[in-house]
């Protein structure tokens, strides 16, 4: 609507863009036409960092889109990697709750070796089931060696050492008191434990949980009694799978 203009009352200003009246400086809107005298001002396009959060924001066309991509790309990159990482962790946590809830069976060696042996104690008398007999390693560093006929998941190891459960008989022989077990799986990975033997009679009892083993191999890493003079006597070992 155009409103009429006071001839007694004259104004000096700048014109009105939209009809040419002329106004006051301070006024904002024309006093004929009331059209805006001063356009708004224009408001600058938000940085693409500004556009993550929250989503609805008004940006430039094609702002942040190089940036965005790559932030992205990070975040797949990210989710890869955790998911190297955490998959076989999950994995190592079901097969333990598995080892706990289960039960377990002796598994007997298919062939029992030793990279040595003193006279009338072979390898084989480690897994004979008998606890009076034993295989005598001559030193420290030889090895039993136990294969399998097929894998299986390794639960558990038992071990007897010295010559006899008696303690007196325990007492006078040599036993180991240090041994690493080394335990190959089907893939060829080996795993490497570390056995602390109690130095007394009777069946010590070692916790696995390793999944394909194919073979173990028991190194004696330190004896105690009169090594050098006797062999160093393993009553018996006796391997626990998983059923």
């Amino acid at each position: 609507m155009v409103r009429p203009v006071e001839v007694n009352n004259p104004q000096d200003g700048p014109p009105c863009p939209v009809c040419g009246t002329p106004n006051r400086p301070e006024r904002q809107f024309c006093r004929r036409c009331a059209a805006r005298l001063r356009p708004a001002a224009s408001v600058a396009p938000l940085p693409w960092w500004r556009t993550i959060w929250p989503f609805r924001r008004r940006v430039r066309v094609g702002s942040g889109r190089w940036p965005a991509r790559i932030v992205a790309v990070l975040v797949v990159l990210a989710l890869v990697l955790a998911a190297f990482l955490l998959v076989p962790v999950a994995r190592s946590l079901f097969e333990d709750t598995k080892d706990k809830l289960g039960s377990a069976n002796q598994v007997t060696p298919a062939n029992v070796t030793a990279s040595a042996e003193a006279p009338g104690h072979p390898a084989a008398a480690a897994t004979d089931g008998l606890t009076n007999v034993y295989w005598g390693a001559p030193a420290i560093g030889d090895s039993l060696i136990c294969t399998f006929a097929t894998p299986f998941r390794l639960v558990g190891v038992v071990v007897h050492t010295g010559v006899s459960t008696e303690p007196q008989e325990f007492n006078r022989g040599a036993r180991p008191t240090l041994a690493d077990l080394q335990i190959t799986s089907s893939t060829g990975r080996v795993d490497t434990r570390t056995l602390t033997f109690a130095d007394k009679p009777g069946p010590q009892t070692f916790r696995m949980g390793i999944s394909d083993v194919l073979s173990v191999r028991l190194i004696i890493r330190a004896a105690a009694g009169p090594v050098g003079e006797q062999p160093i006597a393993l009553g018996e070992i006796e391997f626990f799978k998983r059923t």
